[in-house]
């Protein structure tokens, strides 16, 4: 596994019966909000709630006939757990799922729903990958990791393929890091140019990475030269608690220009500027939240934001059952 096995136009080919081309959308009032025009994909309308699907449905489709005859399996928080069910179901393929037991129910009921078959695990990366492990010894399913994969990295790029062909030519684009496969994907879209109005702009997007403060794994690995495992810190978005991948860190080594880093409530207000303002459920923005920092060049004028999914437990952020 290499960044040279990233290809994102022969995953968008693949992906393409399996997704929905979303929308790029603006709205006024969050353009005079941060003082920049801002170009929304929305993945919240993707198939499962999340972009996710791009990259499960890409590594499905690429996994050779007789790998996926034994079934795959995964660990997630939610979302791609939903994402390779969804997948495996439309390809016939035996999925499972382990999920830990503080994910949102929302998207446990939602991988289950899809297919998978959900093995549930005590919090932490370490009980994920562990009971993972156990369950290819046992049954020789294959890992369909969550981002620390080509493939995977390879279908999240096709959003950012989209969005560039969407938009008019922006100056960055601004992505949360988990895990690392959506900011990745999108590293590799860009130095891949992968449609030709994207080549036509020739420009060249500056790649921005957003974190929460509480698991700002990411941004530390930086700092530090070398790649941190997850803390274990709790955020209200729950989606990027993983610990950045060793494919991942590499591109995000290479090629994002920074990581901002906000806090959680700086997060829950920037949802809920989308909620009121373009009507939209997502998932917790930390990608939002980042371009009211003020930390980008002033002259970063027109920005990308890809709304990673919608997802959301509505208990969880506004208190009772929703």
């Amino acid at each position: 596994m290499a960044i040279n096995d990233i290809d994102i136009p022969a995953a968008a080919r693949r992906v393409a019966p399996f997704v929905h081309r979303t929308p790029t959308l603006v709205c006024g009032g969050i353009d005079r909000a941060v003082g920049r025009a801002v170009y929304f994909k929305c993945e919240n309308l993707q198939k499962t709630g999340a972009f996710k699907a791009r990259g499960a449905a890409n590594a499905l489709r690429s996994l050779p006939a007789a790998l996926a005859a034994k079934g795959v399996i995964t660990h997630s928080s939610g979302n791609h757990a939903a994402a390779l069910g969804y997948a495996a179901a439309a390809l016939e393929v035996s999925c499972h799922a382990v999920i830990p037991a503080d994910a949102p129910a929302v998207k446990r009921d939602a991988a289950a729903r899809y297919g998978a078959v959900i093995h549930g695990c005590a919090p932490g990366m370490a009980a994920r990958e562990e009971m993972a492990r156990q369950l290819i010894a046992r049954h020789g399913y294959t890992l369909i990791h969550p981002y620390d994969d080509a493939a995977v990295v390879s279908g999240q790029g096709t959003a950012t393929a989209e969005l560039l062909a969407q938009a008019p030519p922006l100056d960055a684009i601004v992505l949360p890091i988990g895990g690392g496969g959506l900011i990745s994907g999108a590293a590799m879209a860009i130095g891949q140019a992968t449609t030709a109005a994207a080549a036509a702009t020739q420009t060249t997007p500056a790649l921005i990475g957003a974190e929460p403060a509480a698991v700002s794994e990411a941004a530390q690995s930086l700092k530090q030269g070398r790649r941190l495992p997850a803390t274990g810190g709790e955020t209200i978005a729950d989606g990027l608690r993983a610990g950045v991948g060793e494919l991942n860190y590499e591109i995000i080594r290479r090629y994002v220009e920074r990581i901002i880093v906000v806090g959680e409530d700086q997060i829950t207000q920037a949802m809920a500027m989308v909620w009121r303002r373009m009507k939209l459920v997502i998932e917790p923005s930390v990608a939002l939240a980042a371009l009211f920092a003020d930390e980008l060049p002033a002259d970063y004028r027109r920005v990308g934001v890809i709304l990673t999914g919608g997802n959301v437990d509505l208990g969880r952020v506004f208190g009772g059952d929703g």
